[in-house]
């Protein structure tokens, strides 16, 4: 079988249904994929599998040669996820046992030279062999601003209107960084570009405005895959189809029509501060290598724009690509994947960008401090059961710990609430009143019972004739995702 990682759940499922359609074959067949808490695959009849390289590395942990896979294709591999780097690492071990196994890695952007010596032969040392596949047909202008606009949001809605009323049909990739301003950029652009159409009928068609992000359920993630709306009437202006978008259509995903793409420079990373144990998500500057692949994104059917909201400049003094997650995460994870694999001294893996030494006995004292490993690097019971959960360490721990303090139910609801997305919005425009619906769901002793009140009182909505506020500013879609995963 041949398996293909993608470093996001929605790149592996739209993947696999491109590819079998353009096989003419059944999706869940021949080819098929695997992603949390869903496998569309036949043993026995599956030849191509794509997955999350999550799932591929938890799938390394009890079958570490991965016996059954002829060939691994590591797609999108300059995006240097935790889980893509662990793989690699894993792959170059493999490679010496395994002279059956092809490993392919691939991108439109990487940087092939440290690659090619990373996979170098063993023995021989020759760099890995490169192919170079020719790129799109078709050219791509792209723009810059002359000066820089602190405010990317209002600009990007402006830039989009403007493509609206004055550029030639085709469809429109804006990039925004999270759920909260893609929303609120989806109503403005909806808002003003009906009231554009209303004012000149005759030269200003139809626009619809779809939002695209990872939390969103599927049905509403084939939305941005639909075609635009028609003209309003035979000989009007035709309709456009504008998509806002995370940087989840940043790759792998080709949206028929694009034409156009609006790119903010900026995206949500995480960064883990290892001194007082912190991981927050921030607003960042996307690299170079990022800011190529959103650009590379139009130009697939057609010629293209690509606006970019930022000076050439400050295009210019970006990284070359983005910093990779093993440097800037916590790595507890990264610990407990490496223990189970059974290579116990951790700065002896095969990284690609060997994390400090510091930030790996980190690691290994909150490991150690939660039960999970013993002074000797080794997996306790405890750390052997923690391991075959696709959890934090933390939040394991706490499922496996619950039923001793008769709190299972609670606890599960609760690791659920945080495994789901984005429970708490705060809309740009109604920061204050989201702020004081939330007072409504707090818990005086911590976030984590106010999100089980939240998950409580959306259950009595559903089975009473209580109903959620609708200005609460939940959303709906993150607590039904929790809701699934409990089986409740």
């Amino acid at each position: 079988m041949v398996v293909c990682t993608q470093p996001r759940r929605l790149a592996a499922t739209s993947v696999a249904k491109r590819v079998a359609n353009e096989m003419d074959v059944h999706l869940g067949k021949e080819v098929g994929y695997s992603v949390r808490f869903e496998d569309m695959t036949e043993p026995g009849t599956t030849f191509l599998k794509y997955m999350t390289d999550g799932m591929l590395m938890r799938e390394a942990m009890n079958n570490p040669t991965l016996a059954g896979y002829s060939t691994v294709i590591i797609d999108e591999a300059h995006e240097r996820t935790i889980a893509t780097d662990i793989l690699m690492g894993l792959l170059k071990s493999l490679a010496k046992r395994r002279s059956d196994l092809k490993i392919i890695i691939m991108s439109a952007t990487l940087d092939t030279s440290k690659f090619r010596s990373f996979f170098a032969n063993s023995t021989t040392k020759e760099p890995a062999p490169l192919l170079k596949i020719p790129g799109r047909p078709y050219p791509i202008k792209t723009l810059y601003l002359s000066r820089l606009d602190q405010d990317y949001v209002k600009m990007a809605i402006r830039t989009t209107l403007r493509i609206h009323t004055k550029e030639d049909p085709g469809d429109v990739l804006v990039f925004l960084t999270g759920e909260e301003e893609i929303e609120d950029a989806c109503r403005m652009i909806t808002l003003k570009a009906e009231g554009l159409m209303n004012q000149s009928p005759n030269s200003v068609g139809p626009l619809v405005c779809v939002p695209l992000y990872s939390s969103l359920s599927p049905s509403e993630q084939a939305r941005a895959f639909e075609p635009p709306p028609p003209a309003r009437k035979r000989g009007g202006p035709p309709g456009r189809k504008v998509v806002v978008a995370t940087n989840v259509a940043e790759t792998s995903l080709t949206i028929d029509g694009i034409v156009y793409i609006v790119d903010s420079g900026f995206s949500k990373q995480k960064d883990f501060y290892s001194n007082t144990r912190i991981e927050s998500l921030l607003v960042s500057s996307i690299s170079k290598g990022a800011a190529k692949q959103r650009r590379g994104r139009a130009g697939r059917t057609r010629p293209g724009k690509c606006f970019r909201l930022y000076t050439e400049s400050d295009y210019k003094n970006r990284a070359d690509q983005t910093q990779p997650e093993t440097l800037r995460t916590n790595l507890t994870g990264v610990v407990l994947v490496l223990t189970k694999l059974g290579i116990t001294d951790h700065t002896r893996f095969h990284y690609m960008d060997p994390p400090t030494l510091g930030s790996l006995r980190r690691a290994r004292e909150s490991l150690n401090f939660l039960g999970i490993l013993d002074d000797k690097h080794q997996l306790t019971a405890l750390g052997k059961t923690v391991s075959e959960f696709p959890l934090e360490p933390q939040m394991a721990k706490m499922l496996i710990a619950s039923p001793k303090f008769l709190c299972s139910d609670e606890v599960l609801t609760i690791v659920a609430m945080l495994s789901a997305p984005h429970v708490w919005v705060r809309p740009p425009n109604q920061q204050r009143e989201a702020d004081a619906a939330k007072t409504k769901f707090t818990n005086p002793d911590g976030d984590h019972l106010t999100l089980l009140n939240v998950f409580n009182k959306y259950m009595r909505s559903i089975y009473t004739v209580f109903s959620l506020d609708p200005q609460s500013n939940l959303p709906l879609q993150s607590i039904r995702q929790a809701r699934q995963r409990m089986g409740a």
